[in-house]
């Protein structure tokens, strides 16, 4: 039996949830989801500059835990960008504070 996942803490559940090329409709675009740990995550560590050890301590996991999710997280928004894919922001296993 696996372990359960530990509930990562986030400050705020984003009020956009979608993001998406300017002129293409939604029909036409595939799309990537992101978790609001991932967003959490990145927002902490690309926009605030914090180091994955206190992005861990405030997000309540492991640094591991916060360098894979980095990591899921700037491949997602990656493929969105480079393929023009739409964004979608949902769930997770979050805490919210």
């Amino acid at each position: 039996m696996t372990r359960p996942k530990t509930l990562r803490r986030i400050d705020t559940i984003p009020t956009v949830k979608w993001f998406k090329p300017a002129n293409v409709k939604m029909l036409d675009l595939e799309e990537v989801s992101l978790t609001f740990d991932e967003i959490e995550a990145v927002r902490l560590a690309d926009l605030e500059g914090l180091y994955q050890a206190k992005v861990a301590d405030r997000m309540g996991v492991s640094r591991q835990t916060v360098g894979r999710i980095l990591v899921a997280a700037r491949k997602k928004i990656a493929e969105a960008l480079v393929y023009g894919k739409a964004i979608r922001l949902e769930g997770g296993q979050i805490e919210y504070n």
